[in-house]
């Protein structure tokens, strides 16, 4: 895949806890170059962004709930109602892990559903975080059933933050999980052109990373 196909499927991400205006912008601006699919940050920087990225293609994509998927639903809900206000047009939400794992299906179902109503009434994108680093894979499958019954548009591997990443197992098991129609998400970790298309070849149709650039950068001429 050339670097400029493989771009358009990059979330383009900085969610660093240090991350400033200036590497905000500048960010921007390599997603501008390069045609990335979103540039995806933290909440207070979605309107900086949103202006920064102003009538072009690339999407603005957020978090909620981020990391730990602990927050409440009416937080999560009031966090993604802010951000579509600020200009986000995607949201990367992150499950109640712990109600997951205790085998609350419906409380874990009623979480994302509350917040896929919002993103999809201000005509976002939802994509649903399971933290593939903190279940099993029978947990994994569940949580990729109940996103995808609850209405989420993609599931997604992790938030970068945990102890590990994507893996293309994973990838493969949550492609085998979903409906075809529903995408997925590989994030964490992704650092290399290879890297990022074993995620693809087996069954990603996004890819999430803060190293984009070197990712395209090294993709066969």
């Amino acid at each position: 895949m050339k670097g400029e196909d493989l771009a358009r499927l990059i979330d383009h991400t900085m969610l660093k806890p240090e991350a400033t205006p200036a590497e905000v912008e500048h960010l921007c601006d390599e997603a501008l170059r390069h045609r990335f699919a979103s540039v995806c940050v933290n909440p207070t920087y979605v309107p900086l962004a949103a202006a920064k990225l102003a009538e072009t293609e690339v999407e603005i994509c957020t978090v909620i709930g981020f990391p730990l998927g602990a927050t409440t639903t009416t937080a999560k809900v009031c966090e993604a109602q802010q951000a579509l206000r600020d200009g986000a047009t995607e949201l990367d939400m992150v499950i109640s892990i712990g109600a997951l794992k205790a085998g609350a299906r419906d409380l874990v179902r009623e979480d994302i559903a509350a917040v896929a109503t919002a993103c999809h009434e201000g005509g976002a994108l939802l994509k649903v975080i399971i933290e593939t680093a903190l279940l099993d894979d029978e947990e994994k499958v569940l949580a990729c059933e109940i996103a995808q019954e609850a209405g989420a548009n993609f599931v997604k591997t992790s938030t970068g933050f945990a102890a590990s990443g994507a893996t293309v197992e994973d990838v493969r098991l949550m492609r085998e999980a979903v409906a075809p129609d529903l995408g997925v998400k590989a994030a964490g970790g992704i650092h290399s052109y290879e890297e990022a298309m074993a995620m693809i070849e087996a069954g990603a149709t996004r890819i999430g990373a803060s190293a984009g650039v070197e990712i395209v950068e090294g993709a066969p001429s």
